[in-house]
């Protein structure tokens, strides 16, 4: 299909990604006190992190600022070009700069040089070049050196954008850890999506107030189902309290039909008889992800949400994660 001078199309794939895979553990291992004074440089900025590159190191910057504003370093890219047209002004007397160019020689990105080092609190650069006008005029700079690119005319812009971009993520994930970034902190910045969702806490999903279903141990299970105008009725799990208003058990639809199957006359037990004693729980505060790990082990369907002292201030039902959590919530579903 290709022709026969040509390489076939695996071969070709495998050979790019390993010469890429080589540029970063060439990378790896030439990190130095140059890049430990960029990360110093970063974290000491008062203001934001201002990036800036050309081409494809525009491309690679609009990324890395995705990734430092997502991980506790707030930045934003700065446009080269519209900058020497006036988006200077965008510069604060506490930003550094993050200037990126694997020649260090882009026209555009020297000429920042001189208003970037009277606006910002200083610059900082990542470089292919050591003798590069940027590597010699930054106050900080990480030269990763030469890096063979990875297109078969060795030209394209390929391993040296790959090692940039990694440079940014360790740029970043090296900034949060100085600053003690969390997932709680994680979770803040991600509120939506599959990601988010799991990092967040169960009060934010779980069913409460009205919505919730509530028996003692002594009453009968005909006394709880035959009351009129029930709150929560949709819910598909009672709460068994005990006399200190303790959790004591869950009695679920599963629970009613089976009871049925046995004895009509069974309706007439109390709570306690028939009821799941000490149900599995999750407490106030846990992480999302940690309920779902119990509803996909146990194989549940609901699962009570209880204080400190044992109280159930909330329920979680697997039929309002399925919407937040489509395809996983789905099977955890099926599962339960």
């Amino acid at each position: 299909m290709f022709g026969t001078a040509t390489r076939d199309s695996l071969t070709l794939a495998r050979e790019v990604l390993r010469t890429e895979a080589d540029a970063l553990t060439q990378v790896a291992g030439r990190l130095d006190a140059g890049f430990e004074r960029v990360v110093e440089m970063l974290a000491e900025a008062s203001g934001r992190i201002a990036v800036s590159g050309v081409g494809k190191s525009a491309d690679v910057g609009r990324k890395i600022v995705a990734t430092f504003n997502s991980t506790g370093s707030r930045a934003y890219f700065l446009d080269p070009a519209a900058a020497l047209h006036g988006d200077l002004g965008a510069i604060h007397a506490g930003d550094v700069a993050l200037l990126l160019s694997h020649s260090g020689e882009s026209a555009e990105i020297i000429r920042l040089l001189e208003p970037l080092h009277e606006l910002s609190a200083g610059i900082a650069a990542l470089t292919g070049n050591r003798r590069g006008t940027l590597a010699q005029r930054a106050d900080a700079a990480f030269v990763y050196g030469p890096i063979r690119e990875a297109d078969p005319l060795a030209l394209a812009p390929s391993s040296s954008t790959t090692v940039m971009l990694a440079l940014g993520d360790a740029l970043a994930f090296t900034l949060a850890e100085v600053r003690g970034f969390t997932a709680d902190d994680f979770a803040r910045f991600h509120p939506a999506g599959s990601l988010g969702v799991k990092l967040a806490r169960v009060e934010a999903f779980m069913r409460r107030g009205n919505a919730l279903r509530f028996a003692s141990d002594e009453e009968t299970v005909r006394d709880v189902f035959s009351r009129p105008n029930q709150p929560g009725r949709r819910t598909g799990a009672v709460m068994v309290l005990d006399g200190d208003g303790r959790l004591a058990g869950l009695f679920t639809d599963s629970d009613l039909a089976r009871l049925f199957a046995r004895r009509l006359d069974a309706v007439d037990q109390p709570m306690r008889e028939v009821m799941t004693a000490a149900p599995l729980t999750v407490a106030t505060g846990s992480r999302l992800a940690d309920a779902l790990d119990i509803f996909k082990c146990h194989k549940i369907s609901e699962l009570p949400v209880i204080d400190a002292s044992g109280r159930p201030v909330g329920l979680l039902d697997i039929t309002d994660l399925i919407h937040l959590l489509q395809g996983e919530g789905e099977d955890i579903a099926r599962a339960a």
